[in-house]
């Protein structure tokens, strides 16, 4: 029987370390629109260190934090930049580590989405499909549908880092709304 009186926890990590950046702003407006009953806890990844399969036995600290907040939430939600039609060096990093060892991996199993904002005309989509391999490799659960690809980003976020677009935020709604739905059927 599903818990609709548990609050969801999401995980929700990417963006870019970069100030202003699109992606940034699209985990704060997820996290703005989480659906009733919800909420979205941003996690940093960013002083998580390159990976060394040296230190699998005893990972960083940063790590063990990261790993740590995936576990303890019921899902996760990832805003991927685009760099060089695919994603981030930094994000594939994390993965790396927290995927290992591969007895501690904290996305097995677990219900997922993805988002992602760009410059560009496709929004960050080849991005988004490398991701879900990687994901898949994981053993995590991704939301296939709706796909939200933020395009021409420096277009579509207000002054105040809110998006614009209202088609934008119907997708973004919907995806938010599948993954909570999501996690409830699988507790």
């Amino acid at each position: 029987m599903v818990n609709e009186a548990k609050t969801i926890r999401i995980a929700g990590f990417g963006g870019s370390f970069r100030k202003g950046s699109y992606n940034g702003k699209l985990l704060l407006e997820c996290q703005r629109l989480m659906p009733k009953g919800s909420f979205l806890d941003i996690a940093s990844i960013s002083s998580i260190p390159l990976y060394n399969q040296d230190l699998d036995d005893e990972q960083p600290q940063a790590v063990k934090d990261f790993k740590e907040q995936i576990r303890k939430a019921d899902g996760f939600l990832i805003s991927t930049p685009e760099y060089g039609f695919s994603i981030p060096g930094y994000l594939k990093n994390a993965l790396d580590y927290a995927s290992r060892p591969t007895s501690e991996n904290p996305f097995t199993g677990k219900v997922g989405a993805i988002v992602s904002a760009s410059l560009s005309m496709l929004g960050g989509s080849r991005a988004q499909y490398h991701l879900r391999q990687v994901l898949g490799h994981m053993d995590a659960r991704v939301i296939n549908r709706p796909e939200v690809f933020i395009s021409f980003a420096n277009k579509k976020f207000d002054e105040q880092g809110h998006i614009n677009d209202e088609m934008a935020i119907g997708l973004i709604r919907q995806l938010l709304e599948k993954l909570v739905v999501e996690v409830r059927n699988q507790a």
